[in-house]
């Protein structure tokens, strides 16, 4: 069946009252605009809604969308309007939500337009480019008249109280010639709800204008805007960068443009045509067509047409360069139109692929006030990099161990993720109504900021230490009973993690939970006496103690022996995350004996049965998260997303057994920061499978997750059984191998998997069979 279609541009009028020398409808490649009607006629617009409704009926679509487009719609004018609104809402609204609006330069927009969009409910965008000078160089009348004043005109109309609910923003085509500030200040002036940044049509053959002697001039000329913004707040949101942070953290991104999702959108023109992307006229002349119509072809005919269909298959349908782009996952390619070229086809990068690879990694990188910011008025700071896995450390992987090199690229993918995440908490420093705690958050932030200008290694390992990002989850989506005070103004232990790790000296408030301050991945100081909400503290090369020098510091316990070295953390408050693990308490000094004589056991045991694992797992792990054996139950391990780094475990009766847990979590941590980078699933897939290895059913990830620890366990049980000769040895080999072969072939078949998925299965697979001829 072919993909169900909610979005839809019906082209209502196809003439328009301005002389835009930019548009893509009259001034690019396609000009099949000449032999269309001027206007949809009611007959038309009745039989687009019937398709609509019946394709919502058959495809059980809880919304559509729909957008009336032109050339300028306002031509149809006020009373033909209404006709064909009434022919949307009267088809469609008894079947499925009808989200109506419509686009418009604005210039006749007026009370009588607003109270026909107010009484059919339909939102309204409007096309402006900034202040009065920039949309001057391209939005003017065929006799060269300025269009800005009736545009003023009509965004005054919808900020009116009874009007303002019909205000869905602003669409503005970036110009390098426009100051990209005055730009920014002129749309913000006029008190959008949203404003969308487009950049200006163009492929390979019709590239894009840019400066002589300037190298990525759009990525310059949107990060100055984008830095400005961040200063500002996000006072209002702003699709494109929006669009690419949803679409780098794997969300759909809501836009065409950019992302990998599959478009879901038809046009609909003044004759009836079905058509793909109005963007596609930038092309080639007849690039959008179908050859298909609404008054013999139906939604699913529409969206089974070739040009539709080859713009389902996400990373799949990419050229080569672009699926091993460590971008992609946010440009999705860049807009479709703009890979053109007639050697290729649309089988290249977009044609602005450099400056989206400069720019994308500050946007997505950098959440809202990001560390280290520039103030308002400076330069923008440079970008943080971003980290793609390498093509030999993804077959690496999907082979069992991976190597130091690819930890290496997932350690690095981590951190961009977590300063994101810190930032946008950051951000939220000032919030709450306790003072307190308030004040605790505003200077942690502060001293964080500062110390990464100063100190930026020492701000890096404070925020790497896997505990930070379930604190971090937990702030940004926060329980029903979280103190979200309390956890924000842990900003203040993190600046304390970094200023102890930077031996520098500070003092600043840390927030109290039993009697007890935190600071990450270093240790806990229990309060000498009553405390409030916080407590003041002083940082030094002594280490950390109250204000008045009272309260006993307890580091955060340390295993290293034989090549690993890692926190044993039984003090965090975070380090169970959320919905990971149910950690237990502080070991006792006994319990803490015992758990570094089975940890040199078994760390050295691997060290001699896994020489490939030993050094994967030295550079991933951070953190041992004890969890009693009562508390363990059966299990003593715990699938599922993992923090990078961080292990939960109960200490088992054997070393052999411990080192089998080592090398399992190591393959939970490896995979979930995969995962990170890139889609293995599909995570809307909510199906379950029965697994022979647990009485539960698993969904798609947990049966990728234990089948690629299996693998790995299997490794070290051939390898015991070599060594030992040991039969009990193989016989755990055969039952791990069993594992792995049925846990892929529910995969294979699951239709979950992502093509990188399937491949990732395919990679285990050669591995599993590699190791039976060599048992």
């Amino acid at each position: 069946m072919p993909a169900s279609i909610s979005q839809y541009v019906l082209k209502v009028a196809g003439r328009c009252d301005l002389a835009c020398d930019h548009c893509y409808v009259y001034e690019h490649a396609d000009q099949s605009w000449r032999s269309k009607p001027r206007f949809i006629t009611e007959s038309t617009a009745v039989r687009a809604a019937e398709r609509i409704r019946e394709h919502a009926e058959a495809h059980r679509l809880t919304a559509v969308h729909v957008v009336l487009h032109g050339g300028e719609p306002l031509l149809l004018m006020h009373d033909r309007m209404r006709e064909i609104l009434l022919a949307l809402r009267s088809s469609i609204d008894p079947v499925t939500r009808l989200d109506l609006r419509i686009h418009t330069n604005g210039v006749l927009l007026d009370q009588r337009f607003c109270e026909v969009f107010a009484e059919y409910a339909v939102h309204v965008g409007v096309s402006l480019d900034g202040d009065r000078a920039a949309n001057d160089l391209h939005r003017r009348y065929a006799d060269g008249r300025s269009s800005h004043p009736q545009v003023q005109h009509a965004l005054s109309l919808l900020r009116r109280p009874e009007y303002r609910h019909l205000y869905a923003g602003i669409l503005c085509t970036v110009d390098l010639r426009n100051d990209p500030i005055a730009v920014y200040e002129g749309l913000r002036a006029e008190a959008p709800p949203r404003v969308d940044l487009l950049l200006p049509h163009a492929t390979w053959e019709q590239p894009p204008y840019r400066p002589p002697d300037v190298e990525n001039p759009y990525a310059a000329w949107f990060s100055r805007l984008h830095a400005r913004w961040q200063a500002d707040g996000r006072p209002v949101p702003i699709r494109f960068f929006d669009s690419l942070r949803e679409a780098w953290a794997g969300r759909p991104s809501g836009s065409e443009s950019v992302g990998l999702d599959p478009v879901d959108l038809l046009v609909i023109e003044t004759d009836g045509a079905w058509e793909q992307a109005d963007s596609l006229k930038t092309a080639f002349d007849g690039a959008p067509a179908t050859g298909l119509d609404i008054f013999s072809h139906s939604v699913d005919q529409a969206a089974a047409s070739t040009g539709v269909v080859n713009r389902q298959d996400g990373l799949a349908a990419l050229c080569r360069t672009c699926r091993e782009c460590p971008v992609v996952r946010a440009c999705g390619g860049g807009l479709y139109a703009h890979r053109y070229s007639r050697q290729n086809g649309f089988n290249n990068p977009s044609a602005y692929c450099s400056d989206l690879k400069v720019l994308i990694p500050e946007v997505v990188g950098r959440g809202p006030t990001a560390l280290s910011d520039a103030a308002p008025g400076d330069e923008a700071p440079g970008p943080i990099s971003m980290h793609a896995l390498p093509e030999a450390g993804f077959e690496l992987l999907a082979s069992g161990p991976g190597d130091s090199v690819t930890m290496t690229a997932l350690a690095e993918s981590n951190w961009s993720i977590m300063r994101a995440l810190v930032s946008g908490i950051g951000s939220q420093a000032a919030d709450g109504a306790d003072r307190e705690l308030r004040q605790a958050a505003i200077t942690g932030w502060t001293l964080l900021t500062d110390l990464d200008q100063a100190y930026p290694e020492a701000v890096r390992e404070a925020l790497s230490y896997p505990s930070v990002r379930a604190w971090a989850a937990r702030c940004l989506d926060p329980p029903r009973d979280a103190d979200t005070a309390l956890d924000r103004a842990h900003l203040a232990g993190l600046a304390a993690a970094a200023a102890l790790r930077a031996g520098t000296e500070a003092e600043l408030p840390l927030p109290v939970r039993d009697r007890r301050v935190q600071v990450p991945g270093l240790g806990v100081l229990a309060l000498g006496a009553a405390a409030g909400r916080t407590s003041m503290v002083r940082i030094s090369a002594a280490g950390l103690a109250e204000r008045d020098g009272r309260g006993a510091w307890h580091p955060v316990r340390r295993f290293s022996e034989n090549g690993l070295s890692f926190t044993v953390d039984d003090v965090d408050p975070f380090r169970g995350g959320r919905g990971w693990v149910l950690p237990g308490g502080r070991l006792s000094a006994l319990d803490w004996q015992s758990w570094q004589q089975a940890l040199t056991v078994a760390s050295r045991q691997l060290a001699a049965e896994l020489p490939a694992y030993a050094p994967v797992i030295a550079a991933g792990l951070r953190s041992v998260v004890p969890v009693s054996p009562a508390g363990a139950g059966r299990s003593l391990q715990w699938t599922g997303r993992h923090p990078f780094g961080a292990i939960a475990l109960a200490i088992p009766g054997s070393a052999d057994r411990l080192g089998e847990l080592l090398v399992r979590g190591t393959q939970y941590t490896k995979l979930s920061a995969l995962c990170d980078l890139m889609d293995l699933f599909d995570p809307a897939d909510s199906t379950v499978h029965q697994v022979p290895w647990r009485p539960a059913p698993q969904s798609a990830e947990g049966v990728l997750s234990d089948t690629y620890a299996y693998l790995a366990v299997g490794d070290l049980w051939l390898a015991r059984a070599r060594d030992r000769e040991d039969g009990h040895a193989h016989a755990q080999f055969l039952t791990c191998r069993s594992f792995v072969e049925q846990g892929i072939a529910i995969l294979l078949n699951t239709g979950a998997l992502t093509p990188a998925g399937a491949r990732f299965a395919a990679g285990m697979d050669s591995a599993a069979r590699a190791r039976v001829r060599d048992s």
